[in-house]
């Protein structure tokens, strides 16, 4: 089971733009906001794990 760290670079729409933290990366993944917390905002910080999204 792996476990990914990201940050909420950007929300737009019903999208948002996130960059991986846990690692050097300078690429960002657009994900769909219906597959994140409803909560999220940006500058916030997520882990991914079993295929879902949590808050930290």
């Amino acid at each position: 089971m792996e476990t990914w760290y990201y940050e909420v670079v950007s929300i737009d729409g019903d999208y948002a733009n996130l960059k991986r933290i846990d690692i050097e990366s300078d690429d960002l993944k657009l994900v769909a906001r219906a597959l994140l917390p409803a909560e999220i905002y940006e500058g916030c910080k997520l882990r991914y794990e079993l295929l879902q999204y949590y808050m930290e």
